[in-house]
């Protein structure tokens, strides 16, 4: 199972719950696709994006199932991330954690990556 990330404000993520989809944070829907990185690609994207941002949830999306319209296109330094073209349907989800603030404002992904 190869999975994906998305890094979501909880507030944001309990209105997708409540619609049963998730369109998207404001960057996605300004871009026009769900901005989601790999395992790999997780550490650095909350840095770039969420440094010393609480409250906050990683959640783990089964790729596989999102079918073609998910992509992996050129972004940061030309490294292929996954984009998502159209609503994330909450059964792709295979999880979804808290993802704590350490004291020097990045976030620890200790044991939430597969």
């Amino acid at each position: 199972m190869a999975l994906i990330y998305k890094i979501a404000p909880a507030s944001l993520w309990r209105q997708a719950e409540d619609r049963g989809r998730f369109d998207g944070a404001p960057i996605d829907l300004a871009d026009g696709f769900i901005h989601f990185s790999t395992a790999d690609q997780a550490d650095e994207t909350a840095e770039k994006y969420f440094r010393g941002q609480d409250d906050l949830l990683l959640v783990a999306v089964e790729a596989q199932g999102l079918g073609e319209a998910l992509r992996y296109e050129p972004s940061r330094g030309g490294a292929l991330f996954p984009h998502l073209y159209g609503p994330l349907p909450l059964d792709a989800v295979v999880f979804v954690k808290p993802l704590p603030l350490r004291p020097d404002g990045g976030h620890d992904f200790s044991g939430l990556l597969a």
